[in-house]
């Protein structure tokens, strides 16, 4: 709940200090005293519209702190870790307007976003009066506000995970029909280019050994011309070596008719003879390995260049060719798969499909259910609203062709003021002081299904009295028994049945050259009570009777 308020600077309010504790808290005084300006802030600190106009007049800047005691499993404690905000405590929200338009948010002293302080905000209090804009009269909400009363949770819960399950089959199903609808445009594209890939049956790196290897082959035929030249020099018909041999032949004979002499020449001629032999051996050696084969060649080359081919033809590299080869292979396994797993996801959509339409129908009959009860629970408070002849209605379409998440059903409050009218929503059909009932009666009979922990009723008392007056105060005092709640009013018989009564004045500050206007809101006791509600009771001339009467609302209520 809201356990208090301060402002500082804005429109008539110089500064404020407000505690505020449990039951129902009302906010009297004289028309033009502040009550509206009290909202306004109390609204800027939710995450209301900031204006510049809202700071008061000769300050730069405004400033609005509430602060909220929260159980530790209430809904704003996630919101706030999910956004990465300390959690623990009290929840502060502050707001500080400046008189130029600009605007700085802070929620636990961190700094903010106005978005996510409205969201916290809308999870905190709830105001409602003669203009609400809020939940009870948004038909957005209705559903959720009828799923609350009638503790449809679980129910709601199944059927959004039944539609996820669905629409993520249906999803999955249109994502194959794509897949095997493109590839059976493909399929002759795929099965020539298949069965030519199969044909080439390129290897990975592949190219690159073709490419060395006949750059080899393109060199060994320029060298073995002249490793084949240098062994016809020494193998040929103009080879030295036959000479050289008869040479030392003869020499080798005259050796013994000149001892010494001629045995150095013939050791070096031997030698030379030998060295040319194994020259002449290393020449045919190489040439052995150097021989060509230009159809060796001329098939590298063709393997090569049909590898290079193929990977232009198909725009990818050569070395990717392997993997796109059995990628078009399992696109035409696929293709030729796809009617059966198409029929498969088909009946996986239509067993989700029907998974759903049973959830949302079993849903929508409770809801059915529960708006005959709320119907009831807000028809018996009409008659004490003075309101007997009204009616309220769960306006509930139901449209499996609109499915969603939240089911099958359209959920809008309408009410009748008449009989023999025509019902309609309540923001078209009831009057302003008609809709503050209708609202009210539909709060009572919500109270305990979600409500935020403090609700604010704007003068939703305007232009009723008595019975009706009294109807509004016992009914406010009923909700302020499960939260906290708020009251604006000017019913002597809703101010009588306040725990807390909070008295919002004027006053002038500033001395004689600079009068000022301010506003001032002081918690009243016992006898300030009984005389506000006096003033209330009897107008600007505060009379016995009128002391003696608020002294009997006051202890018809037991205080």
């Amino acid at each position: 709940m809201l356990v208090h308020l301060s402002i500082r600077d804005i429109v008539l309010i110089e500064r404020l200090d407000l505690a505020l504790g449990e039951g129902l808290s009302v906010l009297t005084g004289e028309t033009g005293a502040g009550k509206s300006i009290l909202l306004d802030a109390l609204s800027l600190a939710l995450g209301g519209r900031g204006d510049g106009g809202l700071v008061r007049h000769g300050a730069r800047q405004g400033e609005i702190s509430a602060v909220f005691d929260l159980a530790s499993d209430h809904k704003v404690r996630r919101i706030l870790s999910e956004n990465g905000f300390d959690d623990d405590g009290d929840v502060v929200l502050r707001r500080i307007q400046s008189a130029d338009g600009r605007t700085r948010v802070f929620i636990n002293d961190r700094p903010s976003s106005v978005a996510l302080m409205r969201q916290v905000g809308l999870e905190l209090v709830e105001i409602h009066g003669q203009h609400d804009d809020r939940a009870l009269v948004d038909p957005a909400a209705h559903r959720e506000l009828l799923d609350q009363y009638g503790a449809l949770q679980p129910e709601t819960a199944a059927v959004a995970a039944a539609f996820a399950a669905w629409r993520g089959a249906r999803d999955a199903l249109a994502k194959h029909r794509a897949k095997v609808e493109a590839a059976a445009r493909e399929a002759d594209f795929l099965r020539s280019a298949v069965e030519e890939l199969s044909d080439l049956a390129p290897v990975a790196g592949e190219e690159e050994e073709l490419a060395e290897r006949r750059q080899v082959m393109m060199r060994s035929e320029k060298i073995a011309t002249d490793v084949n030249d240098a062994h016809e020099e020494l193998s040929g018909t103009a080879s030295p070596i036959p000479p050289l041999a008869g040479l030392l032949k003869r020499l080798d004979r005259k050796r013994d008719e000149l001892p010494g002499l001629l045995d150095e020449a013939i050791e070096r001629l031997d030698t030379a003879l030998d060295a040319l032999s194994d020259a002449q051996m290393s020449l045919s050696n190489a040439l052995r390995s150097l021989e060509f084969d230009p159809r060796a060649l001329e098939e590298t080359e063709e393997r090569l260049f049909a590898l290079r081919a193929a990977g232009r033809k198909f725009n990818v590299a050569v070395d990717d060719l392997p993997e796109l080869a059995a990628k078009m292979i399992g696109d035409l396994a696929e293709l030729d798969a796809g009617e059966e797993r198409l029929g498969q996801l088909e009946r996986e959509v239509a067993e989700k499909r029907g998974q759903f339409d049973r959830l949302a129908a079993d849903l929508s009959q409770k809801r059915q259910t529960t708006a005959r009860l709320l119907e009831a629970a807000v028809m018996a408070e009409l008659p004490d609203l003075k309101l007997e002849r009204a009616a309220f209605i769960v306006e509930m379409a139901s449209d499996p062709a609109a499915a969603s998440a939240a089911g099958i059903d359209e959920v809008e409050f309408h009410v009748r003021t008449n009989p023999g009218t025509r019902a309609g929503p309540m923001m078209k059909v009831a009057s302003g002081g008609e809709l503050s009932r209708f609202l009210l009666a539909l709060k009572v009979a919500l109270a305990d299904r979600g409500s935020a922990p403090t609700l604010v009723f704007d003068e939703i008392d305007t232009g009723v009295g008595g019975a009706v007056a009294d109807a509004i105060g016992r009914r406010l005092a009923r909700l302020a028994g499960t939260v906290q709640v708020l009251a604006v009013t000017h019913a002597p018989q809703v101010a009588a049945r306040a725990a807390s009564h909070l008295l919002i004045s004027k006053a002038s500050t500033g001395g004689a050259e600079e009068e000022r206007v301010a506003t001032r809101v002081a918690l009243i006791g016992d006898d300030g009570r009984r005389e506000e509600i006096a003033r209330m009771l009897a107008g600007e001339s505060v009379t016995d009777e009128a002391r003696a009467a608020a002294a009997r609302l006051i202890g018809a209520d037991g205080r």
